[in-house]
């Protein structure tokens, strides 16, 4: 790491929302260009700096800045130039000088301590005092706030997100609870907030620290996709933790549950820890679930096995009894859930149930999880399907906080809705979207219950099912024409724990054997540069293939295969712009996709496709990389229709999509699919990951390894155990 004591001399940009700058400093032997988030910059300042030097590709060498500290002046010539370089509204050179003259070395103790002094100067009358205080005021602010922060290893963009959230306040609300960073700023876990923490003072026993730990434990639990956590699982995680008895952790559980912060209940006989959010949406969840599936609807006056007949005879095709039962139960139940794997007509009931509605003149909607989803089911049925937060109209409500329109208050309006992709939905999006069902409206939920889990917390599908509360349907025939794709035959075959059919000529699923890791690399690489765009030349490197892996570590994790693949179909030029952030660079043309759900991040429509503009790109959104312009920032476009722009306060959101998990896949379907067959994890070397992963594949999947690794995933049917108390909630009801 560099340190550099200088002087800025130019400030070429700055951003006033996130603190991100680039300037020219200058020491005492030449200048330098420097970019990083820091708020506080003004010319004239006297800086220590420390970071690391970087060389962007058109404006050469940077110092890119990771640590930031104001050199205040102490003698009159700096402090009258700190003061006349417009680090404060109302100050210019001239009342500078007439304060320095004033009050000499004693300034800018005046400045902090008894602003009001400045009266005694001609010229400064209280309006301007008031002007003058309020700009220093920000200005110490945030700079104190740096400097307190930094301390602790609190990154400068960390520091800018706090300052935004707390204001004024953000060193007395770190003073008085660092922990709450953990749960309110992102980036920042449980270790800083203790080292803030315990060098404040607060001991390591203090029911303040142990309480807090208690929460971070619980929810780093219930971040792994777990609605709650066993009690005695949490004593023992959170003492291991904290290194605080088990005695201590239980009686702090008790009092965080007396004060209304966590609850407690008896799951299976069990008991179980919640955080108070989950706890109210499977509450939520099981209250509508249970009266969805016990009300009585009123009779349609629809004859539904002739629109059934009459909708074969238009498709030319023939419903199983199963799937005749599927679309019967939309019209006699106000709840049904239909699953199934890939090839079992799931796409042709949601048509025909669609259909035989909308000629009764009942309004249907249609969503899924996610905008990948939601454009498929759209593609597929012809009719219009938003994604679940779009229907639920997301937005800013009085409070100026994140939160949906639709709700009991305001219901959906429609008679019957039809939800997709229902695997994917996690424990909190399902209480939201059943909030906004009105009485009436008949819901049918479709998925595939053998997919992943949803990424979020919960396992809301297989809950709904498992508790027989609902009608349920499920498909197991495949149909002719799904017969002929052995992606689909060998997904099932993996489904019932049997090996595929492998390399049938001319078919499209095929396997490659290779018994090292580094072979399998260069093959995977091989086959995606060179084998595959020469075999189909349809068949685009970055568009049309992708790389599927069931972990981010290690040789074939997702993060080497990126570096590896990026390095050779995006290859680093003078010519290209690229953008060094952390351990990742990005680079124009890269492929990249947005890791979390972002709902402030604005996009722009491109060439007025699709309705206007609007707010909020979602976790597995895959994109590439337009443009990087002078201030560092990245154009992304995402679907070919949706122009974003990541400033740097927004990049750790942002990963390359060369390689991207197979959980990351979920919902998404892609031409091709190239997957490294080796052994790893247990945990994740199972047969609901393998089949998942060649479920995403449209026309081609390439399995490359060894057999030995694919027999075991096939034979490891553990899967994701997680802990949600939804079906046990709904079966206590009905039985």
């Amino acid at each position: 790491m560099t340190e550099l004591i200088c002087i800025v001399d130019n400030i070429v940009f700055k951003n006033e929302e996130n603190g991100y700058v680039v300037a020219q400093v200058k020491d005492k032997e030449k200048s330098y260009t420097i970019v990083g988030c820091i708020p506080y910059i003004i010319e004239g300042q006297s800086l220590k700096l420390k970071g690391q030097w970087v060389t962007h590709p058109q404006f050469g060498k940077q110092l890119k800045v990771d640590n930031c500290e104001e050199i205040v002046p102490d003698s009159k010539i700096g402090i009258e130039r700190y003061l006349s370089s417009g680090i404060i509204m109302g100050i210019g050179p001239v009342t500078a000088k007439k304060i320095v003259d004033k009050f000499g070395e004693k300034t800018l103790e005046i400045l902090d301590n008894d602003i009001n002094r400045l009266n005694e100067i001609e010229g400064i009358g209280e309006k301007k005092i008031k002007i003058i205080y309020e700009s220093y005021s920000r200005q110490r602010e945030v700079r104190n706030i740096m400097v307190f922060l930094q301390t602790y290893g609190v990154t400068a963009n960390q520091c800018v997100k706090i300052y935004n959230k707390y204001k004024s306040d953000s060193i007395k609300v770190v003073r008085e609870n660092p922990y709450i960073l953990t749960e309110e700023i992102s980036g920042i876990g449980f270790k800083t907030a203790d080292k803030i923490a315990r060098s404040l003072g607060i001991e390591g026993n203090s029911a303040f620290r142990i309480q807090s730990g208690i929460n971070y434990v619980l929810n780093e639990f219930c971040s792994k996709g777990n609605t709650y956590m066993p009690m005695d699982k949490l004593i023992l995680e959170a003492s291991d933790t904290l290194c605080v008895g088990k005695d201590e952790i239980e009686k702090n559980i008790y009092e965080s549950t007396l004060e209304q912060k966590i609850k407690i209940e008896i799951i299976n006989n069990e008991n179980c820890v919640f955080t108070m959010p989950y706890y109210y949406c499977e509450l939520g969840v099981t209250k509508k679930i249970v009266t969805l599936a016990t009300n009585k609807y009123d009779d349609i006056d629809i004859d539904v096995d002739t629109r059934i007949r009459e909708f074969e005879d238009e498709k030319k095709i023939s419903f199983a009894e199963t799937q005749i039962e599927a679309i019967r139960g939309g019209f006699e139940n106000g709840i049904e859930v239909i699953t199934g794997g890939p090839g079992t007509g799931k796409t042709t009931i949601i048509n025909c149930i669609a259909d035989i509605f909308e000629k009764a003149s009942l309004k249907v909607f249609m969503a899924a999880p996610t905008g990948r989803a939601a454009k498929r089911m759209s593609e597929a049925t012809g009719k219009e399907a938003k994604t679940i937060h779009r229907l639920l109209e997301l937005g800013f409500g009085d409070g100026e906080e994140l939160s949906f329109f639709k709700s009991e208050e305001c219901p959906l309006e429609c008679d019957v809705i039809i939800i997709d992709e229902a695997s994917m939905i996690d424990i909190v999006l399902m209480n939201n979207l059943l909030k906004a069902i009105g009485m009436g409206t008949r819901v049918i939920i479709v998925g595939d219950v053998d997919q992943l889990p949803s990424v979020g917390p919960g396992n809301v599908l297989r809950d709904i099912i498992e508790s027989k509360a609902v009608k349920v349907v499920r498909l197991k025939e495949i149909f002719r024409q799904a017969k002929e794709s052995m992606i689909i035959v060998n997904a099932h075959k993996i489904n019932n724990g049997e090996m595929p059919v492998l390399n049938r000529k001319d078919k499209d699923f095929y396997f490659i054997s290779n018994d090292k890791n580094e072979e399998i690399l260069n093959t995977v690489i091989e086959l995606i540069y060179k084998r595959l765009p020469k075999f189909n030349k349809e068949w685009d490197s970055k568009n049309s293939i992708q790389v599927l892996s069931p972990m981010r570590k290690g040789i074939l994790g997702v993060t080497n295969l990126n570096n590896k693949i990026q390095g050779i179909l995006n290859t680093s030029s003078e010519q290209k712009k690229e953008r060094k952030y952390k351990d990742l660079v990005f680079r124009v043309g890269d492929k990249v996709m947005q890791t979390k759900n972002n709902y402030t991040l604005k996009w722009k429509r491109i060439d007025g496709k699709g309705e206007g503009d609007g707010e909020g790109v979602f976790n597995g959104d895959v994109g590439f990389i337009e443009d990087i312009d002078e201030e560092n920032k990245l154009l992304v476009v995402f679907d070919n229709e949706r122009e974003v722009i990541y400033e740097e306060i927004y990049m750790d959101e942002l990963d390359l999509a060369y390689a991207i998990t197979i959980h990351k896949s979920q919902g998404s379907e892609f031409p091709v699919i190239v997957m490294p067959i080796f052994m790893g994890a247990p945990l994740l070397m199972n047969r609901n990951l393998l089949y998942t992963g060649i479920t995403r594949a449209k026309k081609l999947v390439v399995l490359v390894g060894t057999k030995k690794s694919m027999s075991y995933m096939i034979s490891n049917n553990k899967g994701f155990d997680r802990y949600s108390g939804l079906k046990w909630r709904i079966m206590d009801i009905i039985n």
